[in-house]
């Protein structure tokens, strides 16, 4: 399985399934190759977890006899945006709750379908918390200010969901993924003009190219990453969430309630 799929999963079965996640927290999906180990792991599994709309291009290639299910694509099957990261809204989160406790149900049996439920009631809850938690935080920023720049279109469900404009400078402006002096030109011109504070890392340290980007356009990159593909290294899926709005909203002249996104990781911990 892939992105957040492993803390969803494991969340929802505690024990009751051996969860293998291929994809390890701060991995890139996107260019994942399968591994031998992958591979013996894949054949021998009765449920295969996946986010679909092509986030990780291997797994779209294997062949195995357990079902292999899409979870973004189920749970999102209207998703306009050409962007697979559709878990940065909590409430399409939460949809992927809904479809992997779907899936796990028949592998778990029907001893755990009550426990199962519940866990997935519990997350959901904790998830519709997380939303009006990040609308609270990100509306302390000044509304010229609510732009988020990156390299790559991977935060366009963040940016619908709350109202954001999104700029993924690499995916908008170059050419086949080439930085050409005129893509840096316009790049830079439209970093200025969005009005932004700062530009986002998807990963430390920065790309070259991002650091020529700030360099450029005089904007500088965020002190803090803000995840695209999956989770933080060490963190859940809420840490990383929380971890992605305050890095945001603190970069833009915002404040963020850390107490808080504290406690909604204990819930999210406490589920059991």
């Amino acid at each position: 399985m892939d992105g957040v799929l492993c803390d969803i999963t494991r969340s929802l079965a505690q024990g009751s399934a051996r969860v293998t996640c291929l994809i390890p927290p701060g991995a890139d999906p996107h260019a994942m190759a399968l591994r031998g180990s992958d591979r013996q792991a894949l054949s021998s599994a009765r449920l295969v977890l996946i986010n679909g709309y092509n986030l990780t291009p291997a797994m779209g290639r294997i062949r195995v006899n357990a079902p292999v299910v899409p979870v973004a694509e189920r749970a999102v099957p209207r998703n306009k945006a050409p962007d697979p990261h559709v878990w940065h809204d909590p409430a399409l989160t939460s949809a992927m709750v809904q479809e992997t406790a779907a899936a796990l149900q028949p592998v778990l049996g029907s001893s755990a379908a009550g426990a199962l439920q519940r866990r997935r009631q519990a997350m959901q809850a904790v998830l519709k918390q997380l939303g009006s938690w990040s609308a609270k935080q990100l509306q302390t920023v000044p509304a010229d200010q609510r732009v988020l720049v990156s390299e790559h279109r991977a935060f366009s469900a963040f940016a619908s969901r709350y109202g954001i404009r999104e700029l993924p400078v690499i995916d908008a402006f170059a050419s086949g993924g080439s930085l050409r002096p005129s893509s840096l030109s316009a790049i830079s011109k439209a970093i200025r003009q969005s009005g932004t504070k700062a530009i986002f890392a998807e990963a430390l340290p920065p790309s070259k190219t991002l650091r020529r980007i700030s360099s450029v356009s005089g904007v500088s990159i965020a002190i803090q990453p803000i995840y695209a593909d999956g989770q933080a290294p060490g963190k859940s899926l809420i840490q990383t969430a929380t971890a992605n709005v305050c890095t945001f909203v603190t970069a833009q002249g915002g404040r963020c309630d850390q107490q808080t996104a504290a406690a909604l990781q204990q819930q999210w911990a406490a589920i059991r």
